[in-house]
């Protein structure tokens, strides 16, 4: 009886179908009265032979007779086929019902139902079979509650009543049991059927299966959810990433006037060392919300795995045994190299931590080919194409469902205190989503995790690697001048300290529009440009564009603790400008301008993510 809700049935009058049964019914009334009345004449008619007819002789008597019973049969017959033809009316009229009826019930994609007031199944559209997997008599033999869920069936019982009291009812969602034994949700519709006393007899109930709605329903939540937190991520690692930058450059300026010094020089390694730690944190946070830079090359995929299964070994232990099965066949990907790194050794960490007393770790490449019918069978819009895929499984504990649902959650961990950040999972989907892929998990408690990673497949050969030139002082850094424009006080004073040991003609700039004046009014050359990315008078894109009209020849470095926002409208801009990360360190730092002044740029360009 599976009643959603209710609603009282429209008077005959105003449905056409209800309409369509009245005139049927005139018609039936109109033919049996019509009947009657043939009779009644017919009958008159033959009393009427027997009656005296004194003043007729009996030839004109008996003659009479016989064109009065003519006449009787001639007007039977008349009413016979009078009576077929209507007959025929109502039957075809019936049969066109019955065919609307039909298929209304057979094609339509909703169940419906007609139910007693008792609970007894009266009818059951086709399509309880196609949605739910049973048969007419399965149906027929179990009672209308039988299939629901048992945390629903009180709630529907008791809308069931207050229908059945009330004639009306109010709206309801409940699970019902899909003949495999799975759960689909339900939302039904049902109108009233009373008698002439108002008592409800009957209900006509239309069950629609809501089920992928509602998983779209949640994915859509979950989505949103997961990018207000990302945009959260992106706006704290921002800010958080300037405040450690000030911590860690005059922490390392510190370092050096206490260097003889043991306790103090003690206490500045231990600032440095918690400075580099948040840094990480950050940059896992912002692996999470899309907004670190990469290094996209095209990648052997079976070449990373096979490279770091050792260290994949080492890291998981002895008591769990690592297996790969990669197909030679596989096409390239392009993505970070250090990132699809990262990605393996968290999944592996995580597998890792599963199976606390060992087990079995299966990390599988393939290709697959998704297209529009097959990409349906993901809970998640994907686009159609050919993907290079790489699972990581384990035979561990497995998660509930509560945990699915949060598990790539930035700091949500099921592990004890202590024992995880909770940023290993929330990393890998960050990456995964900014290589432009995705990632699929299926598991079941007691029976094991399986992570699968989609990454779009690319016909570009591999990208051969280049040895990266040792970090050395700038050369000639006695002539070279550098303008830093960064609107933190605070960032900007630490950056000119830690470009003091290289012995630049340091220009510092507290903003775009400072920059610009600078600019115009310095009557020399300007060699290097260190600008921040995001400024509040301008960005810093469109700030060395205004600048590189005059200066075409300046070399271009961005800093910045974060990319999330466009900064800039033409690639062709940061065709040789480089960028370095905040929180950085001076060696860092020292690094990043001996390859952009020796003209070795790392970073193309700087990436825009929505």
């Amino acid at each position: 009886m599976t009643v959603l809700g209710i609603h009282e049935a429209s008077p005959a009058g105003r449905n056409p179908h209800h309409r369509g049964f009245a005139s049927t019914e005139h018609r039936e009334w109109w033919l049996w009265s019509t009947a009657v009345l043939i009779i009644l004449i017919l009958t008159a008619g033959l009393v009427s032979f027997f009656l005296p007819h004194s003043q007729f002789g009996k030839t004109t008597q008996f003659l009479g007779v016989v064109r009065g019973l003519v006449a009787l049969v001639l007007l039977f017959d008349l009413y016979v086929i009078y009576q077929n033809l209507q007959i025929h009316r109502i039957r075809r009229q019936l049969f066109d019902q019955e065919r609307l009826f039909r298929l209304i019930s057979e094609n339509a994609a909703d169940m419906i139902a007609l139910v007693g007031a008792d609970g007894t199944r009266l009818y059951n559209s086709p399509s309880y079979s196609r949605v739910l997997g049973y048969s007419e008599d399965e149906l027929k033999g179990s009672s209308g509650f039988e299939q629901i869920h048992p945390e629903d069936r009180a709630r529907v019982q008791e809308a069931a009543r207050e229908t059945l009291r009330t004639g009306c009812g109010r709206q309801i969602e409940y699970r019902m049991r899909h003949k495999d034994g799975n759960w689909r949700t339900l939302e039904s519709t049902a109108s009233a059927i009373t008698d002439s006393r108002g008592q409800v007899t009957q209900l006509v109930v239309v069950n629609r299966d809501i089920t992928d709605r509602k998983r779209l329903e949640e994915q859509f939540r979950q989505s949103q959810k997961m990018e207000a937190i990302g945009r959260l991520s992106g706006g704290i690692a921002h800010d958080f990433n300037n405040l450690l930058g000030v911590i860690i450059g005059f922490a390392e300026v510190l370092e050096a006037q206490v260097a003889k010094d043991a306790n103090l020089s003690d206490c500045v390694a231990e600032i440095l060392k918690a400075g580099k730690q948040a840094g990480n944190l950050t940059r896992q946070l912002l692996a999470f919300s899309r907004q670190q830079v990469l290094e996209p090359t095209v990648l052997d995929l079976n070449r990373i795995i096979a490279e770091i299964e050792r260290m994949l070994k080492r890291i998981i232990g002895e008591d769990i045994e690592l297996t790969t099965n990669l197909d030679a066949n596989i096409g390239r990907i392009k993505a970070d190299e250090g990132q699809i790194e990262q990605i393996l050794l968290n999944l592996a960490v995580n597998a890792r931590d599963a199976m606390p007393q060992g087990g079995k770790l299966v990390i599988e490449t393939k290709t697959v080919d998704i297209d529009a019918q097959s990409k349906s069978g993901f809970g998640y819009p994907v686009k159609p194409g050919s993907y290079v895929t790489f699972s990581v499984a384990d035979n561990g504990m497995g998660m509930d469902q509560t945990t699915q649902a949060r598990v790539f959650e930035p700091f949500f961990t099921t592990k004890e205190k202590g024992k995880g950040t909770g940023l290993g999972l929330a990393t890998v989907y960050g990456i995964v989503k900014q290589s432009g892929g995705y990632i699929d998990l299926t598991t079941e408690p007691g029976k094991g995790t399986c992570f699968k990673v989609y990454l779009p497949k690319v016909e570009s050969e591999v990208s051969v690697k280049t040895p990266k030139a040792e970090a050395a002082k700038p050369p000639d850094s006695l002539s070279k001048t550098v303008l830093v424009v960064e609107d933190e006080p605070s960032m900007l004073k630490v950056a000119c300290h830690l470009l003091e040991p290289f012995q630049f003609s340091v220009i510092p700039a507290g903003g775009p529009k400072e920059a610009l004046r600078i600019s115009q009014q310095y009557p020399g050359k300007i060699d290097l440009i260190i600008a921040d990315v995001v400024m509040p008078e301008m960005s810093g894109p469109e700030m060395v564009e205004l600048l590189r009209k005059t200066r075409p020849e300046s070399k271009v470095l961005f800093i910045s603790g974060y990319t999330g926002q466009a900064v800039g409208r033409s690639e062709a801009l940061f065709s040789e400008a480089s960028f370095l990360m905040k929180p950085f360190t001076r060696l860092e730092l020292e690094k990043k301008l001996t390859q952009v002044l020796q003209g070795e740029p790392v970073a193309r360009r700087i990436p825009e993510y929505c």
